[in-house]
């Protein structure tokens, strides 16, 4: 009796754990894809040429910084852009 008790117990905190897990992943590629969205209209629409800047391309880096950043991440791109540094 106790082996089945372990066993339910132990199958009701590996599906909290995957909920929670699941619940984040989604949130985390929502922001990934809004990054990469707001990268691309960036780039689209010459946004940084506007303030006199070059845009910030399409590299390995600023795709990562974007995907994984999200739009944190793009906005850093845009600050490191407008003091001068390029990734």
């Amino acid at each position: 009796m106790s082996d089945l008790l372990l066993a339910a117990i132990l199958i009701v905190v590996i599906l909290v754990i995957a909920y929670y897990v699941i619940k984040n992943l989604s949130v985390l590629v929502v922001n990934a894809v809004l990054g990469l969205i707001c990268l691309f209209i960036l780039n689209t629409l010459n946004v940084m040429q506007w303030v006199g800047k070059p845009d910030l391309g399409y590299s390995l880096a600023t795709i990562l910084i974007a995907g994984i950043g999200g739009l944190p991440g793009v906005f850093v791109l845009i600050l490191l852009n407008l003091f001068g540094v390029t990734v």
